[in-house]
């Protein structure tokens, strides 16, 4: 599977998370249509690391971060 430069054990950690982290529904929805971590680290204006470990559920976005991720998934009707 080609994940635009996900490397597949991102792709596995982020399948084998708790979907009910905001940071691992992001990934999910990231990895699925294809954007790029750099692309999510402006939007967010945090870190590529700060990403990744939102998207494996080792990291909790902050409740600002945990905001503006639930409001761009509603936006885009990403339910999962």
């Amino acid at each position: 599977m080609d994940n635009r430069g996900y490397a597949s054990r991102i792709v596995r950690a982020n399948q084998d998370a708790d979907i009910k982290s905001p940071g691992v529904k992001l990934g999910r929805f990231c990895i699925k249509k294809e954007y790029s971590v750099r692309e999510v680290s402006e939007y967010f204006g945090v870190s590529r690391m700060t990403i990744y470990k939102w998207f494996t559920g080792e990291w909790i976005p902050r409740k600002v971060h945990e905001n503006k991720i639930n409001e761009m998934l509603s936006k885009v009707g990403f339910v999962q």
